[in-house]
């Protein structure tokens, strides 16, 4: 039988997910998983693909409100324009640090410029313009384009998982309008299952059918103690596989805890600098919360053999 996870290394962390596939399948004296209940969740920025140096999205969204700070001089004198205008990433830097530390003073302001940003337009044309960047723009160290920086033994995951019963879901604090388009292609995970933040919506009608408009206010933001909600709302169902790498997956990783089925609950740690990056930033409580709980903590250097598919 050959081997449904070639790019891990023999070791625990490989041997915990073979041994939590087969005791869902109800193999040995395990009670199994129903169909209908084998749900897994993965976090997508630094989980599923690279997210440093910074996220992808953000970049993205960097490149816009240059646009917009371009055209408009005001807004140069403005956060967040007047960081992303200067290049300024050290200040995105420390608005993430101090999210990770509890601190959302900054984040709010990145968020209203994010709003900004793509308000006003579309859900259709938000599509075109995330799929467009996504298929042309490349990562600025790893030499490759972004819809290659996904994880090879991750997307091995999902599909192991797939090819055992399991349904597949992202659960995201980036953007989910901005993860649809590629979504399929390269997690094979389908549009309608992918979860993460957005903003409020809203219906135009016209004489051709309507439009979904996307506007300059926050719905939700995927993140933290969100991430279950969102789950359950959008699943019906309390995950038996959650997968993440920061502190704002840890209530996510928390709601995949059973009692009467088996259940993994995975963290990819980044300690591959040579290959990838190596950084525990913002990941410091779900470290703690991983070595108290017995999660099954994923070592990129060691774990996997390789980290990227070749391009």
């Amino acid at each position: 039988m050959s081997d449904p996870l070639p790019s891990w290394n023999d070791g625990q962390s490989k041997d915990d997910i073979v041994a939590f596939v087969r005791q869902a399948r109800g193999e040995g004296s395990a009670p199994g998983v129903p169909m209908a209940d084998r749900v897994a969740v993965f976090d997508n920025d630094g989980t599923l693909w690279c997210e440093k140096p910074m996220p992808i999205q953000l970049d993205f969204i960097l490149r816009r409100l240059v646009e917009m700070a371009a055209a408009d001089p005001e807004l140069r004198e403005r956060q967040p324009w007047k960081a992303a205008y200067a290049q300024d990433y050290g200040w995105f830097g420390a608005v993430m640090a101090e999210h990770y530390a509890g601190d959302d003073t900054n984040v709010r302001t990145v968020g209203a410029g994010i709003l900004a940003a793509f308000g006003g337009i579309s859900v259709e044309t938000f599509a075109a313009k995330a799929e467009e960047f996504l298929r042309t723009a490349r990562h600025p160290t790893l030499g490759r384009g972004y819809l290659e920086c996904a994880y090879a033994p991750m997307v091995e995951l999902l599909a192991y998982l797939a090819d055992n019963g399991f349904a597949n879901y992202i659960a995201s604090g980036g953007g989910r309008d901005f993860m649809r388009p590629i979504s399929q292609e390269v997690y094979a995970v389908p549009s309608e299952r992918v979860i993460g933040s957005t903003a409020a919506l809203t219906y135009a009608p016209d004489g051709r059918g309507g439009t979904i408009m996307r506007t300059a206010a926050a719905d939700y933001i995927d993140d933290g103690p969100e991430k279950p909600v969102r789950i359950w709302s959008r699943t019906g169902r309390r995950p038996v596989l959650a997968a993440g790498n920061s502190n704002g997956d840890v209530p996510m990783l928390d709601f995949s805890q059973h009692g009467d089925k088996p259940f993994l609950r995975l963290l990819v740690l980044h300690d591959d600098g040579e290959r990838e990056f190596e950084y525990t930033s913002g990941a410091e409580q779900a470290l703690e919360r991983a070595a108290a709980s017995d999660w099954t903590v994923v070592s990129m250097k060691n774990d996997w053999a390789t980290i990227f598919r070749p391009t």
